[in-house]
């Protein structure tokens, strides 16, 4: 298992707005050094409801992955999805709002021997 990278006591946030299954939720990120996720909060419009325990737990566990060095693009295209590419859960759903802000990754080009 690799060690889990620690995040600095104060640090950055990002803060997004998003609908899923009809209820409002307010997502909070912060990352790496590097730009990479490396924690989310997810909060239900309606608290202490059954949707929002499940939001705040599933982003505890992504957090976690994350910080042990699970790639956020991993977990995204690991989750479930209907088969039109809609994501199930709502880490599905936050981590696809999440990756139309993040850049592609630089191309590569082959190498010539010149």
């Amino acid at each position: 298992m690799s060690a889990r990278r620690r995040l600095p006591d104060r640090r950055a946030g990002e803060t997004r707005e998003m609908m899923f299954r009809g209820g409002n939720y307010v997502v909070i990120c912060s990352r790496f050094d590097d730009g990479g996720l490396a924690e989310v909060f997810i909060n239900a419009e309606k608290v202490s409801t059954d949707a929002a325990d499940d939001a705040r737990d599933a982003a505890l566990c992504l957090s976690i992955g994350l910080q042990y060095g699970v790639p956020a693009d991993t977990i995204r295209k690991a989750v479930t999805r209907a088969s039109d590419g809609v994501p199930a859960g709502v880490i599905g759903a936050v981590l696809d709002l999440l990756a139309q802000d993040d850049p592609p990754p630089p191309a590569t080009t082959p190498r010539s021997n010149a």
